[in-house]
C-alpha cells in the first residue's frame, strides 16, 4: 500500500504541477471574494478528469492487464514530449481572459484547467487500470484531498511575485521525469515487462 500512496502522490504532483502557475494567477488577480469559485471550478476539473478516466478503464475491463500496461508508454511519450517541448506556457493575461469568457467563475476555471489538464488522461487512464479496487479508492482520496493542499499552497503563493516563475521553470524538469518514471511503473506493476520477454524470447 506504501507504493501506491508513492505513486498517487507522485502521479498527482505530475499532472498538477502546470496547475499551480495557473492557480497563483487566478488567487492573485481575481478578486479575493472569487478564492471559493476557484477553488469549486479546480474540485470540478479533477472530477470530470477522474470520471472520464474511470469510464474509460471500464471499458477496458474485458482487456487482459498485461496488454492493458502497454497504455504506461502513453505518460512515458507525455514525459518525453514535455522534455522537449520548448513552447512557452500561456501568460497572464490569456489564463485571465480565458476565465472572463465565463459569467460563472467556477465554470470558467473548470473548463480552463480541463483544457490544460487534457494531458491527464493520458496518464489517469493507464495508472487507474493498474490498480486494484482498494488501491483505487486510496487514489482518489489522495488526489481530492492533495487538491484541497493545491488550492491552499497556491492561494499562499499568490501574495509572492516572482514564485509562479520559479515553479514553471522547475516544473519542466520534474514533470518529464515524474511521467516516465510513472510509465515505467505502469509496465512494471501490469506484467508487461515479462510479456515483453516472453514476446521477444
Amino acid at each position: 500500500m506504501l507504493m501506491v500512496i508513492v505513486s498517487a502522490v507522485s502521479a498527482f504532483i505530475a499532472t498538477s504541477i502546470d496547475y499551480i502557475f495557473i492557480l497563483v494567477i487566478l488567487f492573485a488577480q481575481l478578486k479575493k471574494g472569487r478564492a471559493r469559485d476557484i477553488v469549486i471550478g479546480q474540485y470540478a476539473g479533477l472530477t470530470v478528469l477522474v470520471a472520464v478516466s474511470l469510464l474509460a478503464v471500464y471499458g477496458l475491463a474485458f482487456i487482459p492487464r498485461r496488454w492493458i500496461g502497454f497504455l504506461g508508454l502513453i505518460p512515458i511519450y507525455l514525459g518525453f514530449s514535455v522534455l522537449l517541448n520548448k513552447k512557452e506556457e500561456k501568460d497572464e493575461e490569456e489564463v485571465l481572459e480565458s476565465v472572463g469568457r465565463f459569467r460563472n467563475v467556477a465554470v470558467g476555471v473548470m473548463i480552463l484547467l480541463l483544457a490544460a489538464g487534457g494531458d491527464n488522461l493520458g496518464v489517469y487512464i493507464p495508472y487507474f487500470t493498474a490498480l486494484e479496487g482498494e488501491e483505487l479508492v486510496t487514489v482518489l482520496v489522495i488526489f481530492y484531498g492533495l487538491t484541497a493542499a493545491l488550492c491552499w499552497l497556491s492561494y499562499k503563493l499568490a501574495a509572492i511575485g516572482a514564485v509562479s516563475i520559479t515553479i514553471e521553470k522547475y516544473g519542466r524538469i520534474i514533470v518529464p521525469v515524474v511521467f516516465i518514471g510513472l510509465g515505467l511503473m505502469i509496465l512494471n506493476e501490469s506484467g508487461t515487462f515479462e510479456l515483453i520477454m516472453a514476446l521477444v524470447g
